[in-house]
């Protein structure tokens, strides 16, 4: 698969969050992924614990000024870039004051019961932030690979809302599990949310009739990607026989050696 352009949508990165499982491969699978020859971008949220100056962040001012509606609502979309070194991969982040708040901790922008209950439109606005980012750079990535929950609504808009979207089209998407969970359930009226973006009763089925929590979060997402990924060694029994009853390819937990050449043999593979 030469050249193969590979879109990491990623609810981590270190050294912009600190050290955790998903942040580390959310640097090391993109830089390794890359010296294997294949072209990457990487994109993020910009929580509000991430430091601009500190972190040497910038806005791209050609990217951002575009307005997304959640819920009946303008809400401007803000790109920012940094390089991550020494790898030297660009990193976008997806900004937003009123989803990402500036000083906030990222435990405190995530958590649903404690503090917020928006949950599902800050999922919905990562999510097509990203994707009309990537067709703004007329890029069209061959793998989409997404890892952690904030970016689990990504396999259904990609396959039911920008399915004929040139960028997108011959693209395979990967959705990586984790074991990283929120507590809680995302706001009930989440489908009513998702209708108003287009989709319809058979696209949100899994999670139309009960709380939706991780699990069912998941299994959405597991429902429209092209390929689960087992990106922990723990990952709740549920999901596991979901994705094997969905007889899609799946890439077993890889372990933490040689873990890039396993990510690369799969991609290759779809």
């Amino acid at each position: 698969m030469a050249n193969s352009k590979v879109l990491y949508i990623s609810q981590e990165i270190t050294p912009y969050l600190p050290e955790t499982p998903m942040s580390i491969n959310g640097q090391k699978i993109p830089q390794g992924i890359q010296e294997k020859g294949f072209e990457v971008r990487t994109f993020m949220p910009k929580y509000g614990c991430i430091n601009d100056r500190s972190n040497n962040l910038h806005e791209v001012i050609r990217l951002s000024g575009m307005n997304i509606i959640i819920d009946d609502t303008d809400h401007p979309l803000i790109i920012k870039v940094a390089t991550l070194l020494p790898a030297r991969i660009q990193i976008y982040f997806i900004d937003n004051d009123d989803y990402f708040q500036p000083n906030r901790s990222k435990e405190k922008e995530l958590e649903i019961d404690k503090y917020t209950k928006d949950n599902d439109e800050r999922i919905m606005f990562y999510v097509r932030g990203v994707i009309e980012t990537v067709k703004k750079l007329r890029w069209e990535p061959t793998i989409v690979h997404c890892s952690g929950w904030i970016t689990a609504l990504t396999p259904m808009y990609l396959k039911r809302i920008y399915q004929e979207d040139p960028s997108f089209r011959a693209s395979k998407t990967v959705y990586a599990l984790y074991d990283t969970k929120f507590e809680g359930n995302l706001d009930e009226r989440m489908c009513e949310k998702l209708k108003m973006d287009g989709f319809t009763d058979e696209d949100i089925k899994t999670i139309a009739n009960g709380p939706v929590d991780y699990i069912a979060l998941n299994k959405l997402a597991i429902d429209h990607c092209d390929a689960i990924a087992q990106a922990s060694a723990n990952i709740d029994q549920e999901l596991i026989d979901y994705a094997k009853a969905s007889g899609k390819p799946i890439l077993e937990f890889p372990g933490e050696e040689n873990y890039i050449n396993a990510y690369a043999e799969f991609y290759n593979s779809l």
